[in-house]
């Protein structure tokens, strides 16, 4: 007989793990996970069995729920059924089978850890020989650096102490221990990935490499020390190269110029939402004009190129018509930011320097005054100018960005632009010598 696991220092080598926790197993009734709560149950450990019936297989379902139901009597453990409809399921999410049988089991065990007194764990019975298999899964369908790193010992308050058994192990400890377990007819089915490789492709590869699976499952453990470094390297980089604006972040694009390659520029803007397939055209922007622009393919991110720099900025949702203002007091809270409106008497006093305080005279102050985002045709008269100038050219003498110039508002009276808002007042609403009241408006912007 084999020397039994110690379960208890396995968790514990992976969470601080108290004895007295629960423990939730996901039992399907296969032999790994009968021989993952039988050794939490000999531990003195507090396990519910957790068994999904998603019904495909008929009457051999409803014999792998009866076995789970019998060893939890036998056991004098707590167990827990849930039967899904999985094909309703899957098509409800837009999911394949397997990916829906996934994600129901997870989120079903996540609901059953939840409210109770002690922390509780949720255990899953991957061994070795799964996580060699998921490696050369990864390898061969194309994966970056952290599909070599494995099945993750644990995420969360997901455990996996398995992971360092093999199957033929796992085989063993139930016949030494005369432990039941049914066998999935579909685990022979080779139409399923998993079991393409388990039964045609290692099985070859054995042949010339008869310890492939333990050399795979040595570099997961090499990756995972690799990923470490490179995820230090790479939070450097971020860093150092997304200097953060409000809610933009800009990069300077002779820095992006120093980096050969696609690799990092995939970990600076793949979090945004651009895919793989756009990292080419994030190398064009690099070299177009001042305007051009990218917009994230799952994301709501765009890049916008504006002279020596990109800018990472929201897609700004488009803007409403704007609101009616009809007091001299008023205070009105808006898209950009803040505004204070106030009166004040004219004795001579010299406008605030600040660009965010207009001092209008109060005669050309019109109310009800109208807050709006600028439109392509808006002009004013910019302070100290006599001629008109359109809002477009002048954000673009004040070399905005394009998402700066999409949060750009103005205040307008009588038809009349009167202030661009945080910028610039018009030259016709200007306090003169004839000035006897203001209209003081201060702008405070969003953060």
């Amino acid at each position: 007989m084999h020397k039994p696991i110690n379960i208890l220092s396995s968790l514990q080598q992976l969470a601080p793990v108290d004895p007295a926790d629960r423990f939730i197993v996901g039992i399907s009734g296969g032999v790994d996970s009968v021989v993952l709560a039988f050794l939490c149950k000999e531990a003195g450990l507090a396990v519910t069995l957790a068994h999904c019936n998603f019904q495909l297989r008929g009457a051999e379902s409803d014999r792998d729920e009866k076995q789970v139901s019998q060893l939890a009597a036998a056991w004098q453990l707590p167990v827990a059924v849930n039967r899904v409809d999985l094909p309703t399921y899957a098509d409800q999410n837009k999911l394949s089978i397997q990916e829906a049988a996934r994600k129901f089991r997870y989120e079903w065990f996540a609901s059953l850890s939840t409210g109770a007194d002690r922390p509780s764990w949720v255990l899953t019975a991957h061994q070795a020989d799964d996580n060699a298999e998921t490696v050369a899964m990864h390898f061969f369908r194309g994966t970056g650096l952290s599909g070599l790193t494995g099945i993750p010992a644990r995420n969360g308050n997901i455990l996996r102490p398995l992971l360092g058994v093999w199957r033929h192990q796992i085989l063993q400890l139930a016949q030494d221990n005369n432990l039941a377990f049914v066998e999935d007819s579909s685990n022979a089915n080779e139409k399923y990935t998993r079991n393409y490789f388990r039964h045609t492709i290692f099985p070859a590869l054995e042949k010339v490499y008869p310890n492939v699976k333990e050399n795979l499952v040595d570099s997961i453990r090499r990756f995972t020390e690799i990923e470490d470094l490179y995820a230090q390297c790479v939070s450097g980089f971020k860093n150092s190269l997304l200097i953060k604006k409000g809610n933009e972040y800009k990069i300077s694009i002779r820095s992006l110029r120093k980096i050969k390659g696609h690799t990092l520029l995939f970990e600076l803007f793949t979090p945004y939402g651009f895919s793989g397939g756009q990292l080419v055209e994030i190398e064009k922007l690099l070299n177009a004009k001042t305007s051009a622009f990218l917009v994230a393919a799952n994301g709501p991110y765009r890049l916008v190129r504006n002279r020596n720099f990109l800018w990472l900025s929201p897609v700004q949702a488009p803007a409403f018509a704007g609101q009616l203002i009809d007091s001299s007091s008023a205070e009105v809270s808006f898209d950009a930011g803040y505004l204070s409106f106030s009166e004040l008497t004219y004795k001579g006093q010299t406008p605030p320097a600040s660009s965010d305080v207009a001092w209008l005279d109060a005669r050309k102050v019109v109310f009800p005054v109208l807050l709006r985002p600028w439109r392509p045709g808006d002009y004013f008269y910019p302070l100290g100018l006599r001629k008109k100038k359109k809002i477009a050219r002048f954000l673009i003498d004040q070399k905005l960005s394009l998402p700066e110039k999409e949060n750009i508002w103005v205040l307008e009276s009588n038809k009349k632009i009167i202030w661009v808002v945080g910028k610039r007042i018009d030259d016709r609403a200007k306090i003169t010598n004839k000035t006897k009241q203001i209209c003081a408006i201060q702008f405070t912007a969003g953060t």
